[in-house]
């Protein structure tokens, strides 16, 4: 097995005697890199009397290969689909999540610059740099994948890399309740708020699974509505056949043609559609968002991070009061109130499993307040199974008479539908 010494003798080495036009010939085939590089091993261990066995020659031309491809190290573990998160905070710490629980591989990298030379190649594959004048990258790899890169001085340990990988499978709301996140009946439940164009918003922590459960939401929006997506990394799906996919720009090197969320919200508004898909509400065009399903955007879907339903009314209060609209509380309340009706709160338990935990109806304001109702919960026991999981229930608290969902199901002709799920509740 190679040292370190030696692997970073033979990476610069054979990166400064590649023959780039030959390389671009052949660089989508893996193997036949492979086996191109070999011979380059060989032509250097000979020149520089570094004896190499067969073994070495060819682990030092893979590990050359991946990084020439794009990912170096991190290849096997983009190839996982198993795997959710890649997390490198340096370049003998490697992190993966997988099933919601985090683990460090074994996998590492020659040195701190190779790890930012591979952390250049990737943030290049989406035109962008990264350098000491601009430390700092968010975006989107070719796959969908989102890619977070920064490097020293900024990051004090190296380069660090996130990927949050993107899911080549949409999981559909049945799944959902396959894997346990969600009661059969919050699944139809959320169809019909769906079907008849209810708000929707939906609320998580960081990896809980809020993309996740907008793409399946959007499954029961009807094949004949316009509608529009705005996203900072372009990761909704959607299967209809009239769909306009908007997403955000950083500004450049020259610090112009930034196009901000709110820049699309507003923008969005002017291209006549009939839903508004945000896929992530973090700002200032809250305001614009909620003006949207207050003026005849009905059925409109966001994500947005909180804790619980009464964080996320919380946070698009702090939001609103970000942007130029100088209301009174109570207005905003009012905005909030009449403009969202559902919110969905999505958590990550500490088992790794990931759960529905409120769907919660927005019933208006009293007392200055926003008075909000819920509909189903999930509600965790002290006890785990013998695989460690928490055991807990899905419960149903009904639904009340004054309900827009009740109302809009009346108007979808979905009342019967709507029945059905709490015909047991008592």
């Amino acid at each position: 097995m190679l040292t370190n010494e030696q692997q970073i003798f033979f990476r610069t080495e054979i990166l400064s005697n590649l023959n780039t036009d030959k390389l671009e010939i052949i660089k989508g085939e893996r193997d036949k890199l492979i086996e191109e590089i070999t011979q380059l091993v060989h032509i250097v261990a000979n020149r520089t009397n570094n004896y190499l066995t067969a073994v070495d020659a060819n682990e030092m031309a893979e590990l050359v290969t991946d990084e020439i491809m794009g990912y170096g190290p991190l290849r096997e573990l983009m190839e996982d689909d198993g795997i959710n998160d890649i997390l490198v905070n340096g370049p003998n710490d490697v992190w993966i999540e997988r099933a919601g629980i985090l683990e460090k591989t074994d996998k590492r990298f020659i040195n701190n610059e190779q790890l930012t030379d591979i952390a250049r190649r990737l943030v290049s594959l989406v035109g962008r740099r990264i350098d000491d004048g601009s430390p700092l990258v968010d975006s989107r790899l070719p796959d969908g994948s989102r890619l977070n890169v920064v490097i020293p001085p900024i990051a004090i340990d190296g380069t660090s890399i996130s990927i949050r990988k993107f899911s080549k499978s949409k999981k559909s709301l049945q799944e959902l309740v396959g894997y346990g996140s969600m009661s059969l009946k919050m699944a139809n439940f959320l169809i019909i708020a769906a079907r008849s164009r209810i708000n929707i918003i939906v609320s998580g922590g960081t990896g809980s699974g809020k993309t996740t459960l907008l793409n399946a939401l959007s499954n029961y929006i009807s094949h004949e509505e316009r509608i529009v997506t705005l996203e900072d990394t372009a990761e909704l799906r959607l299967e209809q056949p009239h769909v306009v996919r908007l997403e955000t720009r950083v500004a450049g090197v020259e610090h112009t043609g930034e196009v901000s969320m709110q820049d699309l919200v507003i923008n969005a508004l002017r291209m006549r559609p009939e839903r508004i898909i945000v896929g992530e509400c973090r700002g200032a065009e809250a305001f614009q968002m909620l003006q949207a399903m207050n003026t005849g955007h009905d059925g409109s879907m966001s994500t947005l991070h909180a804790n619980t339903p009464r964080d996320a009314t919380a946070r698009l209060e702090s939001m609103v009061m970000m942007s130029n609209a100088n209301l009174p509380l109570e207005a905003i309340r009012r905005n909030i109130a009449s403009a969202v009706n559902i919110i969905v709160q999505a958590s990550r338990l500490n088992d790794g499993s990931r759960k529905i935990m409120n769907i919660t109806e927005v019933m208006g304001m009293e007392n200055g307040q926003i008075v909000m109702q819920d509909i189903f919960s999930y509600q965790p026991s002290k006890f785990r199974d013998k695989d460690g999981k928490i055991i807990g229930e899905f419960v149903s608290h009904g639904l009340l008479s004054r309900s827009i969902v009740a109302q809009n199901a009346q108007i979808f002709n979905l009342s019967e539908e709507l029945k059905g799920i709490f015909e047991d509740h008592k």
